[in-house]
């Protein structure tokens, strides 16, 4: 699933061509995805100039005037890409259009369906279902070790599975959850309330830093990420440990029996240096 990263990548891209336009086609080509489009999906955003394009978490927000919310999460597969004109014959995944009064066509293609789209007033954002309960951006300036601290307190579950769950912290996936408790030399086993001040401190700033530099890079393309423009990221280049079981680290000299470990944690290939890591 794209994480915080490809998502930003993604919401960058959709910034730069919408906008400041307004949408005079679009075009829903099947009734749901993940759920079925809201009624009349099209209609109610024909028409509409986009005013902004934001990220919450993995979902993406784009805002129309009338203080209408477009809300898309890309699911498991879903893309986002941009072209000058709609493509001749439409791709068997190529489930919603998006054409602008510029000409640019951006196609929502998800070969899984496990994507999403709804509409809803801008009012009613905050309290959305989806957004509701999510936890603070670990890109946000107020996020450091004091409020790492205060949102693991008094967890007993793996501080990984705490930082992948998006009401602790929004938009920590599996990936960059693995990499930034590597830099922080956190073992991802470790009871997560255990994390308390320089540790605490530490691991922020590794969160922040590793997201940082994969937004930098484009993101992860390991499956199914792409950028709008068709371009793949590049930050699987840089992994220190996610993926790389059995060799050695980044920062370290572990092999052999040190090397990178592979481990099942809460159904998810969790990668780390058992001996970088406490």
């Amino acid at each position: 699933m794209p994480e915080l990263p490809e998502v930003e990548t993604v919401r960058s891209g959709l910034a730069a061509v919408w906008i400041g336009h307004r949408l005079i086609r679009v075009e829903a080509r099947r009734p749901d995805l993940r759920r079925p489009f809201p009624p009349a999906f099209s209609d109610r955003l024909r028409g509409r100039r986009v005013e902004t394009v934001e990220r919450r978490a993995k979902y993406l927000l784009a805002t129309l005037d009338g203080d209408l919310v477009l809300l898309i999460h890309l699911g498991m597969s879903g893309r986002m890409t941009i072209a000058g004109a709609p493509a001749a014959v439409p791709g068997p995944h190529d489930h919603v259009l998006f054409e602008s009064e510029t000409g640019t066509v951006v196609t929502y293609a998800d070969p899984r369906r496990f994507g999403l789209m709804d509409l809803m007033d801008r009012a009613e954002r905050d309290g959305h279902p989806l957004l509701r309960d999510l936890g603070p951006e670990p890109l946000d300036p107020a996020f450091d070790g004091a409020l790492l601290q205060s949102l693991l307190h008094g967890r007993k579950t793996p501080i990984k599975t705490a930082l992948m769950d998006q009401r602790v912290l929004a938009g920590v996936g599996n990936i960059y959850a693995c990499e930034a408790l590597h830099r922080a030399g956190i073992a991802p086993g470790r009871e997560a309330g255990s994390v308390r001040g320089e540790q605490a401190s530490r691991l922020a700033e590794s969160i922040r830093t590793v997201l940082e530099e994969a937004i930098a890079a484009g993101g992860s393309s390991l499956r199914d990420h792409v950028r709008p423009s068709g371009e793949i990221g590049y930050f699987q280049h840089r992994f220190a440990v996610y993926g790389r079981e059995g060799k050695p680290c980044a920062e370290c000299v572990c092999d052999g029996a040190d090397a990178v470990r592979r481990e099942v944690m809460n159904g998810r290939a969790t990668f780390f240096c058992a001996r970088k890591q406490r």
